[in-house]
């Protein structure tokens, strides 16, 4: 007796293969690609009281002539320290700058490394885009994970000594991320470095600081000055739709929800107290005003009941 084979039945089964195939061939191509570029850091430093601190995390070479980008919170208070890469090289570091409230730092290799990696663009990235994160997680070398944006816009509170800050546009990723991966990359489908690893924030939740016009004007700062010199409002905010009747009244149709003041902040100071609304640029009872695209001026007008 003939079997009657059911329609689409193999095709669906290849389909899905090649499927697996090409999602296994991206995140190949974007490991070997990556991997040689990206190093495991290990600093060590000494406080006023003479203890001795260390600190491991990942680096990303981003220049021909050995500057690498990492964590502000990988290095610490160090100033110098080594990378060692996946081909077995290791070599000595220098701190070259260190910017907490962004939580980026820049180091100088003292001998020849790898090549720098390709920085892309973090502003081109949308929601549900494969991902795939490099770095040196519990000091396994060369450890590579994928999965996708599972956020965009979100803001990280971060702060050094009686300064607070928030980190904006940060990019949220399910691909897993462990201790040690802080300071590696986390790269588009075409191998591109769209984002700096910097914390685990929950099972399935990780965060990068984005590659983007402002943190680039940040490492220019840190390779050149060794600091970076900013204002700043204090506004923990996430893109918010407007409603229509706003829409029709500024013709902007987004605004940006607060969703925690920084304590110690000019806003934190002006305001003096939590903020749990959401705010409209010329809107008439908010607290602050805000437009699309930041902070409009910080004006401060009567409290919501």
């Amino acid at each position: 007796m003939a079997l009657i084979e059911q329609p689409g039945a193999t095709g669906g089964a290849h389909d899905g293969e090649a499927a697996l195939d090409a999602y296994s061939r991206v995140v190949t191509t974007v490991a070997a690609r990556l991997t040689p570029h990206v190093a495991a850091v290990q600093v060590s430093a000494r406080d006023l009281t003479g203890h001795l601190h260390q600190g491991a995390g990942s680096a990303v070479v981003f220049t021909r002539d050995g500057f690498l980008l990492t964590n502000a919170h990988v290095v610490g208070g160090a100033r110098a320290g080594t990378a060692e890469f996946p081909d077995g090289s290791a070599m000595a570091v220098d701190v070259v700058g260190v910017d907490p409230l962004s939580d980026l730092a820049v180091l100088r290799a003292r001998g020849d490394g790898p090549p720098p990696a390709p920085m892309g663009e973090a502003d081109r990235l949308r929601v549900g885009q494969l991902v795939v994160a490099v770095g040196n997680p519990l000091g396994l070398t060369g450890s590579v994970t994928a999965g996708v944006v599972s956020g965009l816009g979100r803001s990280l509170p971060s702060a050094s000594g009686r300064a607070g800050r928030v980190i904006e546009d940060v990019i949220q990723t399910d691909a897993a991320l462990n201790p040690g991966n802080s300071g590696g990359a986390l790269t588009d489908a075409g191998g591109e470095v769209v984002g700096i690893n910097t914390t685990v924030a929950g099972v399935g939740l990780g965060l990068a600081v984005p590659i983007n016009a402002t943190t680039r004007r940040i490492i220019d700062e840190l390779m050149t000055a060794g600091s970076v010199r900013r204002a700043y409002l204090g506004l923990v905010t996430t893109p918010a739709p407007l409603p229509g009747p706003l829409v029709e009244r500024t013709g902007q149709r987004s605004g940006l929800r607060v969703v925690q003041v920084v304590a110690r902040s000019p806003a934190g100071d002006a305001i003096g107290r939590p903020l749990p609304i959401t705010v409209y640029r010329n809107g008439a009872t908010v607290d602050v005003i805000v437009d699309a695209s930041g902070v409009d001026g910080g004006v401060l007008t009567s409290p919501v009941p």
